[in-house]
């Protein structure tokens, strides 16, 4: 393991988040709000990654190295990150938020990993600047802090392709063009350009511009935090819950099929098996909540919209609510849980299992069924045309119980706390799935801080997890990483 050039890589990742610091600083000095938090914040973060960063190394860097420093970098932002938010709750603790380290922590790998679950009781009143920081973190670590770096300091002296697999969503991995950093630069473009064309849809309905910009990080990130207490709901605006709805699946969709189309391949764009699954699923989800929900609103067009809000909101793994889907009946509520596990498409800012994955399992047990009715017949498993390798099959099969097993033994944990099997359960895959809010207590209009410390902790545990799709996390804690040879 050549540690010196992990060390170095994560230095300039630290130098990057210091200077994302100094946005919601420029914020917080605008609205005239207490700068200390995020100066501080910013002054310590960039010291101590200003020092990783002067170590020499050479430049070996292998499949390993790029997994581990993309779940040790992971860790290292999240916990920096989570400064502004401990510093304000030391100076103001008559606001009762984020009263220990181990709540900030929570909130800030929250923001990054783009879950959205938090531990706020009250979120309105909250300094501009902090909440501008809240919702900025979803929009840093929706496309990827890595992504980002390696697009702003692409001569990091390592193989950057290795850090977008560990970092990059779904099975299958590939650069758009030849370099890794001119990739990045284009993913950041795309991505960019979708938050600003937000930005200017929601300011036409009158939304005032800090809501928008916030409201926007929060979708493009499909993070879910939201600066009224109600969610969106709190907005009242039929308007804005279609929006932010819209923008909530535009995020969700492999942003390799935006590129496509920019190059004016939009025949190739539109037959991506994955987008016509997703699409299918997110139609299905919404005729079916429809008519399960008509009862509880006056009018179709209204279950209709409200139908359509949630389930982009929970398989894009955004998180947003626009009413409290914890009173509706059951088949819906469970119908939203089958979401939560299945998320957003690989290559967007969505989480979850992704609809790849779904797809490639579903399409693998065809297989298998017609390989035992016809042993001597060859069968193979194809995707968007191409023949899919059995090494990526066997990854996703591998990822799939490696996650389920993720998710009994976090229910083991968070059951110490006693609380009922939904909210338990609901929260961890919540959580592993970067959603947000679970169900019952942990419900949009709940948060998560009923819960104990080791319960947090366990809960962040899986929100890195779910983000960087287990394997970085794994071979972090793994004790054969560690060693030099």
């Amino acid at each position: 393991m050549n540690f010196k050039l992990v060390f170095r890589v994560s230095g300039k990742v630290l130098l990057v988040e210091a200077a994302c610091m100094l946005l919601p600083l420029a914020v917080a000095l605008l609205y005239g709000d207490d700068p200390r938090p995020l100066l501080l914040s910013a002054v310590v973060t960039a010291a101590v990654g200003g020092l990783l960063s002067l170590l020499r190394a050479k430049t070996d860097f292998f499949a390993r190295e790029g997994f581990f420093t993309a779940g040790l970098i992971w860790v290292l932002i999240g916990v920096f990150g989570a400064l502004p938010f401990r510093i304000f709750g030391l100076l103001y603790p008559e606001t009762g938020a984020f009263p220990t380290y181990i709540d900030a922590l929570f909130e800030s790998l929250s923001g990054f990993t783009t879950t959205g679950a938090s531990i706020l009781t009250a979120i309105e009143g909250l300094p501009y600047g902090l909440l501008f920081w809240r919702s900025f973190t979803h929009w840093l670590g929706g496309m990827g802090v890595l992504i980002l770096t390696i697009a702003l300091l692409p001569s990091l002296g390592a193989r950057t392709l290795h850090l977008m697999k560990a970092e990059s969503p779904g099975p299958i991995v590939s650069k758009l063009v030849p370099k890794s950093s001119e990739s990045s630069k284009i993913l950041y473009g795309i991505y960019f350009a979708l938050t600003v064309l937000e930005v200017i849809a929601l300011k036409l309905t009158g939304m005032p511009l800090y809501d928008c910009v916030v409201n926007s990080f929060a979708t493009a990130g499909t993070g879910g935090f939201a600066i009224l207490n109600l969610s969106i709901g709190g907005y009242h605006s039929p308007a804005v819950e279609i929006i932010i709805g819209v923008f909530m699946l535009l995020f969700s969709v492999n942003f390799a099929l935006y590129f496509l189309i920019l190059q004016g391949k939009w025949k190739q764009a539109l037959d991506s098996d994955e987008l016509r699954f997703f699409g299918a699923v997110v139609s299905l989800s919404v005729v079916l909540i429809t008519f399960n929900i008509a009862g509880q609103y006056g009018s179709p067009l209204t279950a209709l919209r409200h139908a359509f809000f949630q389930v982009a909101s929970i398989i894009s793994t955004t998180g947003f609510s626009s009413v409290d889907f914890n009173l509706w009946p059951e088949f819906s509520r469970v119908l939203l849980v089958i979401l939560m596990f299945c998320g957003a498409c690989a290559g967007s800012t969505g989480g979850g299992v992704k609809c790849s994955r779904v797809l490639l399992l579903l399409k693998n047990v065809r297989r298998e069924i017609r390989q035992i009715i016809h042993p001597r017949s060859v069968n193979v498993v194809k995707l968007d045309g191409r023949v899919v390798e059995e090494k990526v099959l066997h990854t996703v099969t591998i990822f799939l119980g490696a996650y389920m097993l993720i998710i009994f033994a976090a229910c083991l944990v968070v059951a110490l706390d006693n609380f009922s099997f939904g909210t338990t359960f609901t929260a961890v895959v919540a959580c592993i799935s970067n959603i947000g809010p679970g169900l019952e207590a942990v419900g949009p209009m709940g948060n998560f801080a009923l819960f104990s410390p080791l319960s947090k902790l366990a809960l962040t545990a899986c929100m890195v997890i779910g983000r960087l799709e287990v394997f970085p996390i794994l071979i972090l804690c793994s004790t054969a990483a560690w060693r030099r040879v």
